[in-house]
């Protein structure tokens, strides 16, 4: 199921993520929702593991907020 706005998101992204971040989470989820398509009832998973890892590229978590990498 591929997000189509930042409000879809799941809320532990949508609440906690800056607004650049979820625009990351969102196009790598559905890239990856794309990509590992054969891979059945894992694909949703795997495409949370690899919109979080995107995130984590760009942004770390300090206390409850995301600050982005320098």
């Amino acid at each position: 199921m591929p997000y189509t706005s930042l409000v879809q998101l799941p809320v532990a992204v949508h609440r906690h993520l800056p607004l650049h971040a979820q625009e990351i989470y969102r196009a790598a989820f559905n890239n990856a929702w794309i990509t590992y398509a054969a891979r059945g009832d894992q694909r949703e998973r795997i495409a949370h593991q690899v919109a979080w890892a995107a995130v984590k590229k760009h942004y770390v978590k300090k206390g409850d907020n995301w600050i982005a990498r320098a």
